[in-house]
């Protein structure tokens, strides 16, 4: 797959640290895309800097320097203040969506509708952000009387944070991550994915302009040389991170008082449907064709097992199997709803997957599946599919799904109950008490149970978590406010009630007041 467009190479050289756009002459790191050329040859998009240990060693410095031990302009400023910043940043960010679209499109082949999607999608959750961060306050703007004791409770910051972002979602991602807890007080280190970082770049003059120095410092390069020796130092209060378990447990055993630090993660999934006889089989098959297939399955919440009732198995597949080779394979820019994987090797592990599972008595039951053309992997349906495989035990992030049969759904919630990962299920059935027995089983396995429903993580508005080791935390556009902040109180004898009330009324300070947030 090959396509003709045209784009500027771009050599970017600067990154942010302590307020400064700052200009790196040192070694840089090639970003190609995923789309190849005419030739067959890599495109290479364009240059980052490929900053060292001291560059990481820095951020952290001034992240540090500007929360001061919860002392410092930022973690003491009146919410109106933070709001302001927030809503400049917007300001600014709305401009480049045109051009973060069209590098989301090069970088990571998400197909256009998508990245629009995702850069509209951020802006709008940032703004939802900003309505709820004024409902928090207001919640503390009042004080409670409890057994002869007055007290006024809000949320405050926790600390310096560090913010690694994901390639799937490297705008949407992060920043549901990044802007809240800049929101509530802290102060960030923020390193982009290896893939997808050149989309970035473009709002970096943004957040200089909207933060005060220190306040968020982004830097470029590699996790080992950067994220490692930034853990080491123990400076860190809180890992924000979007990736996979084994990188945040490396990280987080880096620290010298892992106990200190508080994990906001979104980590990998194995997130199952289950397809009882009496689904609707339509409904069932559109809604597993986006569960597995939307961004060639690569984002926690794809479908990446289906269990199918052995009476419609063959039904099933047949019309899964259809609606699969239907799908459009090509150039993100012409929309396609299959596009090349921007990781280096991963079409190798997707013909490993489906080798391995072959080899163990499986066969590919769509005609298109495990078409390979340059970075381009076409989705393979395997069924039936032995539990001692690769593709059946791992989170495959890529366009493979397994199918098991099954008589017994007990076989069923055992697999369920026994894996490593617990974030979301998707019920199929048209019987409300097949529905209500799944939900009162799967409930204490996942942490969302989507009935008719392929797994995702929206409306933005509710909770996002899960088991095991799925995630630590929960997000959304209200939980991140409370994942990045910790309840503080200010108490005081009701006997001292002429004290507050003069602290109060004088405006002596910004935690104690009752000033009200329209």
């Amino acid at each position: 797959m090959t396509i003709a467009t045209n784009i500027k190479t771009r050599k970017h050289t600067t990154y942010l640290i302590d307020g400064q756009l700052k200009d790196w002459n040192g070694s840089m790191a090639d970003v190609f895309s995923p789309i190849l050329s005419a030739e067959g040859d890599a495109v290479l998009l364009g240059t980052t800097p490929d900053l060292q240990e001291e560059q990481g060693l820095e951020a952290l410095a001034a992240a540090r320097k500007a929360y001061d031990h919860g002392r410092g302009e930022w973690p003491t400023a009146p919410a109106a203040e933070r709001i302001k910043s927030m809503e400049k940043f917007i300001s600014l960010m709305e401009p480049k969506r045109e051009e973060v679209v069209n590098l989301l499109m090069w970088e990571i082949c998400k197909k256009r509708s998508d990245a629009e999607k995702e850069f509209d999608r951020t802006v709008e959750y940032l703004r939802d952000t900003i309505r709820e961060y004024k409902n928090l306050h207001r919640e503390g703007s009042h004080i409670t009387s409890v057994e002869g004791t007055l007290a006024q409770i809000r949320r405050g910051p926790i600390g310096v944070v560090l913010c690694l972002g994901p390639f799937n979602y490297p705008l949407n991602e992060t920043f549901c991550v990044l802007l809240p807890a800049l929101l509530m007080g802290n102060t960030c280190v923020f390193k982009p994915a290896k893939y997808g970082v050149l989309l970035i770049t473009p709002l970096l003059e943004a957040f200089a302009q909207s933060f005060p120095p220190g306040v968020v410092n982004i830097i470029f390069g590699r996790g080992r040389t950067l994220a490692s020796p930034i853990m080491k130092t123990g400076h860190v209060d809180v890992l924000a991170l979007i990736g996979n378990s084994k990188s945040s447990n490396a990280l987080i055993s880096q620290h010298p008082k892992p106990n200190r630090v508080r994990q906001v993660l979104g980590l990998e999934a194995k997130n199952p449907a289950v397809i009882f006889p009496d689904a609707d089989i339509e409904l069932t098959v559109k809604e597993c064709v986006k569960g597995a297939w939307s961004f060639n399955g690569q984002r926690c919440t794809a479908l990446k097992v289906l269990y199918v009732h052995k009476d419609i198995r063959d039904t099933f597949l047949e019309a899964f199997a259809k609606a699969t080779d239907d799908l459009k394979s090509g150039s993100p820019f012409d929309d396609a709803d299959v596009t090349p994987l921007p990781e280096k090797g991963k079409v190798g592990y997707m013909q490993d997957y489906v080798s391995e599972a072959l080899a163990k008595g499986a066969r590919v039951v769509n005609q298109r599946g495990g078409e390979v053309d340059g970075n381009l992997f076409f989705p393979a349906i395997l069924h039936p599919v032995d539990r001692d495989t690769s593709i059946f035990k791992e989170e495959q992030f890529g366009p493979v799904c397994p199918v098991l049969d099954f008589q017994d759904f007990e076989e069923v919630l055992t697999d369920i109950a026994e894996s490593d990962y617990g974030q979301q299920v998707s019920i199929f059935t048209q019987n409300a008490e097949t529905a209500g027995h799944c939900i009162d089983h799967m409930v204490n396995q996942v942490c969302r149970v989507n009935i008719n429903a392929s797994c995702q993580r929206g409306p933005d508005s509710l909770p996002f978590t899960g088991r095991k080791d799925s995630a630590v935390a929960t997000l959304s556009v209200k939980a991140a406010l409370r994942s990045f902040s910790i309840r503080t109180l200010v108490a005081s004898s009701d006997k001292e009630q002429s004290l507050m009330e003069e602290v109060i009324a004088g405006g002596h300070s910004s935690f104690s007041s009752m000033h009200y947030l329209l």
